[in-house]
């Protein structure tokens, strides 16, 4: 697991948060910034106020980053101030440039948060808690718990392993690819690459958060953003995309359980 850190922070202070030439940072390519899907993403983005308290002292950003996105910063604007804690001093620098004054800034582990029980009004992690192995999952929920003020919540986003929608979709995926004359996309083992491209990524399945989490926290399950990016790219198309993906957002919002649980990203709220 150490070792698992030490590549995930090298990853992140060598690659992904340094800024391309196209002014977006590395690890923006694991979005689909298109014109035709920006709608829809800042919307989802915003999501994350329905699992937070807006006003209060402290907000913990776990695994802030660099606050990459603008709609990001719109999770502490009812708060005194930030807490980002990050295991990448890369992000961290990027983050203070971003927020400035706002922000406090920790070098630390999302698994051991070097934080009192009961400080922080808010917790939000956007896409953290899946760069540990499974087996420290538990720990990093139990953590945000314990730092969470009484009567107060913690948003928390990140990806379902093989939800149904993407298991629905890859028949598909995989016709066009061939129709195309692409080859068929290779399921990375990142640990054992000499050179990956991306970062250690192990995520959970509904099953599994019920299990492991439900049982030692109050939790609720919201939709975030049901379609991954790899679905947005081959199926979201310039021409009656916009209107494709206001339907999904009017669908996920009508069908709340089902798309949580189903799409590729939930918002999970934990209230203490």
């Amino acid at each position: 697991m150490t070792d698992t850190k030490q590549k995930v922070r090298e990853f992140y202070d060598e690659i992904g948060w340094q800024q391309e030439d196209d002014g977006n940072y590395q690890n923006a390519r694991y979005e689909d910034l298109r014109p035709v899907s920006r709608e829809y993403i800042h919307k989802t983005r915003l999501r994350v106020m329905n699992g937070l308290i807006p006003t209060g002292k402290f907000l913990l950003d776990a695994g802030s980053g660099p606050v990459q996105y603008e709609e990001y910063k719109v999770y502490s604007q009812g708060y005194q101030k930030r807490v980002c804690l990050d295991i990448s001093i890369q992000a961290l620098r990027e983050a203070r440039d971003r927020i400035g004054d706002h922000g406090l800034f920790v070098v630390g582990d999302l698994a051991n948060l070097p934080f009192k029980k009961d400080v922080f009004d808010g917790v939000v992690s956007m896409h953290a808690i899946h760069h540990l192995a499974l087996p420290e999952h538990l720990r990093a929920y139990a953590e945000i718990y314990r730092v969470l003020a009484p009567g107060r919540t913690a948003a928390i986003v990140n990806g379902w392993h093989n939800p149904l929608l993407i298991r629905m979709a890859e028949p598909l995926i995989a016709l066009m690819r061939k129709l195309s004359g692409r080859s068929e996309k290779k399921k990375k083992e990142w640990l054992n690459e000499d050179d990956p491209a991306g970062t250690f990524v192990q995520k959970m399945t509904p099953e599994w958060l019920k299990r492991e989490i439900s049982s030692q926290m109050t939790i609720e399950l919201k939709p975030w953003r049901s379609l991954s990016t790899r679905i947005m790219r081959w199926f979201v198309r310039p021409i009656g995309g916009q209107a494709f993906l206001r339907f999904v957002f009017w669908l996920e919002d009508v069908f709340p359980s089902f798309f949580a649980e189903n799409g590729q990203y939930p918002l999970i709220v934990v209230k203490k």
